[in-house]
């Protein structure tokens, strides 16, 4: 890839701390190359080909002995790098050829404008949790692009923060960062709970009121499948609700909350404190789409579908508008756990056309969800549509001239009894083959 036009006025240095990331640093290091004057890799001990590919990248490595300090390790880097700017990612951290061609723009504008050169020291930009599939699973704001000053540091030994004023942070949403380290596979490949808990456990010995580094154990906690581990983890998780507030970054309560909600909402006996934490954060946090999304999910298990339907409805118009949708990271970053309650509403209200539109959204993102397919066929059949019209219905889904298509349509239609449907569409599907 070129360098973009004007690049030699944007000094930007990419760093990086990194230990047994053979699978990611190319990737890693390969979309910025075009687009920084040097990469900075600080290794804390890498035991695979690490260093020997980052190395065949052109990055600058440099060894640092890990002591149990993300923070010491980070900082270590930054005093590496030459750059007017730095952008510092993790290993499973990227972003597109586009959105990083977006960034220098953005950094050449700052530096050309007098009076954003002197305030901005910062900028906070979405961070997209990716899982296996590549789909996005949360949506957070993420401060990892900032000017290479001295007085510039990390902070914390763990789940590390920049240390700069608010009023020198600009919000830059032309451009994201992808992140896959919490995808399932991540998780187990780096097994990285354990050591987050006793790091924790040490910090929170010191600091034992810091809300913050509660909820950030509690989070590690829950990756542990013993029941103490789960216990232990509501326990921090609700101190954080009961006695966080104005002690803790918003975040930090809404990851809490939303705990519960997900712990709460399928289980029956539970769904009465799950209605009442998503009123409560309400209060604090109206109009967040996330917590909208909950008590609708409370409403349909009840069957009372038309509320659920008029409050999930309105969350969708706030997509469609571009409204302010309070705090939300999760609805925002996959609409179809939106739909799919949409879908269960309109099936309680028996509104087969709504009950069509939302299942084609969902499958529009994911064809092969049988649980959704499956159903969708056995409402268009059961209300009389002959083969012909449900196929006609699901052709803006699946490719009627696609062998492997019709097999999922003609695998979910025989699922669900709709056998004219399964004949058909086996007929059809031998022709393509």
């Amino acid at each position: 890839m070129e360098r973009i036009e004007g690049m030699s006025e944007v000094k930007l240095s990419q760093c990086m701390i990194v230990k047994n990331e053979e699978k990611n640093i190319e990737r890693a290091l390969c979309w910025a190359k075009a687009h920084v004057m040097e990469q900075i890799v600080v290794d804390t001990g890498s035991t695979d080909r690490t260093v020997e590919l980052a190395a065949k990248m052109g990055a600058k490595i440099y060894r640092f002995d890990w002591i149990n300090d993300f923070s010491a390790a980070k900082n270590y880097a930054l005093d590496q790098a030459a750059g007017d700017w730095s952008i510092f990612t993790d290993a499973d951290e990227y972003m597109t050829s586009e959105d990083a061609d977006k960034l220098i723009k953005y950094l050449k504008n700052i530096q050309n404008d007098p009076e954003k050169r002197k305030n901005c020291l910062a900028l906070n930009c979405r961070l997209v949790n990716m899982d296996d599939e590549g789909k996005a699973i949360s949506v957070h704001d993420a401060m990892r692009v900032f000017r290479n000053e001295t007085g510039l540091r990390f902070t914390g030994r763990i789940h590390e923060r920049l240390d700069v004023q608010a009023d020198n942070v600009v919000w830059a949403d032309e451009f994201e960062i992808y992140h896959t380290g919490y995808s399932d596979s991540e998780k187990k490949e780096k097994n990285k709970t354990k050591r987050n808990i006793d790091m924790l456990r040490e910090e929170i010995a010191f600091e034992p009121d810091d809300m913050a580094l509660k909820v950030y154990l509690a989070d590690a906690l829950k990756q542990k499948d013993d029941e103490e581990s789960q216990n232990e983890a509501d326990s921090y998780f609700m101190d954080v609700i009961e006695n966080g507030a104005g002690k803790v970054f918003y975040k930090l309560r809404v990851k809490a909350y939303i705990h519960f909600m997900n712990k709460y909402v399928n289980d029956p006996e539970k769904r009465d404190i799950c209605e009442a934490l998503c009123k409560r954060a309400l209060t604090e946090f109206p109009g967040s789409l996330d917590f909208e999304y909950f008590l609708a999910s409370v409403l349909n298990y009840r069957g009372e579908y038309r509320a659920a339907w008029e409050l999930l409805k309105a969350g969708e118009d706030k997509l469609k508008s571009g409204a302010d949708c309070g705090v939300s990271f999760y609805v925002i970053a996959d609409r179809t756990m939106l739909y799919g309650q949409m879908l269960l509403a309109a099936q309680g209200l028996g509104d087969l056309e709504n009950v069509a539109v939302y299942a084609a959204l969902i499958l529009l993102a994911d064809k092969t969800k049988m649980e959704i397919l499956t159903p969708l066929i056995a409402i268009l059949s059961n209300a009389g549509l002959p083969a012909d019209e449900v196929l006609c219905t699901l052709a803006d889904i699946y490719n009627l001239k696609d062998a492997g298509d019709l097999l999922i349509i003609a695998r979910a239609a025989k699922d669900c009894g709709a056998l004219d449907l399964a004949n058909k569409t086996m007929t059809i599907a031998r022709q393509h083959m």
